[in-house]
């Protein structure tokens, strides 16, 4: 890979080597400090002239939408801040919500983490021909639906109704659990409310163990809490998250 440099953000230095090492190149020198006003300041070590750099940082997760009046749609100031900072290609991975890909004006691919959770899958859950893969809401229907394919097994789906944010006031569970180990798939867990709420749905519902693998694993607040005592044989995250 001619010319091809790889560079480490403030926030996953080992996914960045990792990333390198897949790649066979040496991760590239740059030092990341906060100055004495808080600002940051960031210094290359080598020559970059003619290079094709890559950048690996794991971002936020922006608003998308403008859910109230005078709010910003931060997701795609994000994405502009790229395009004008000089980014001309975006890798991201399993975006929380799919508009987001509209957002930009520079080539961008979007990457899923179905190949990890199809392997974790098979080499840890012993019944796994006999599960149901699960989303806890609507929008990762997509999702489940693709895992459950490949592993030849039946998905479900949990219809959730929000009271406000970061609660969730009703959860309807469609499709049958009943004495099935159950698989929650899903994009992200913050506080981890919804993924809690709906493993208590698939045990009310029947299922024999219930197991949980998430992309991005944020896990704020009362979210190790609410994990510890909702019943769950596992919880499995991937490394885009610190």
């Amino acid at each position: 890979m001619p010319n091809v440099k790889i560079f480490s953000g403030s926030s996953r230095q080992d996914l960045s080597q990792k990333t390198a090492d897949r790649l066979g190149q040496e991760l590239g020198k740059v030092v990341t400090k906060k100055l004495s006003n808080q600002e940051t300041c960031v210094e290359i070590g080598e020559s970059v002239r003619g290079g094709d750099v890559h950048i690996v940082q794991s971002g936020l997760c922006p608003q998308d939408k403008e859910d109230k009046s005078r709010a910003a749609i931060s997701a795609q100031l994000v994405v502009n801040t790229l395009s004008i900072a000089g980014a001309d290609h975006n890798i991201t991975m399993d975006q929380h919500a799919s508009q987001i890909q509209g957002f930009f004006d520079i080539p961008a691919d979007n990457l899923y983490a179905d190949p990890a959770v199809l392997k974790w899958i098979k080499e840890n859950i012993s019944q796994w021909r006999d599960c149901t893969i699960v989303s806890p809401d609507a929008g990762g229907a997509k999702r489940v639906t693709s895992v459950a394919e490949r592993l030849n097994v039946d998905f479900a789906l949990i219809h959730k109704e929000p009271k406000k944010a970061n609660e969730v006031d009703r959860m309807v569970l469609v499709v049958y659990v009943k004495d099935l180990v159950a698989i929650l798939v899903d994009d992200m867990a913050d506080t981890c409310g919804t993924i809690c709420h709906a493993a208590d749905k698939l045990f009310s519902a029947g299922a024999t163990r219930v197991s949980a693998i998430l992309t991005h694993g944020i896990f704020s607040g009362p979210a190790i809490t609410h994990i510890n005592s909702a019943g769950f044989e596992a919880v499995v995250v991937t490394n885009t998250i610190p």
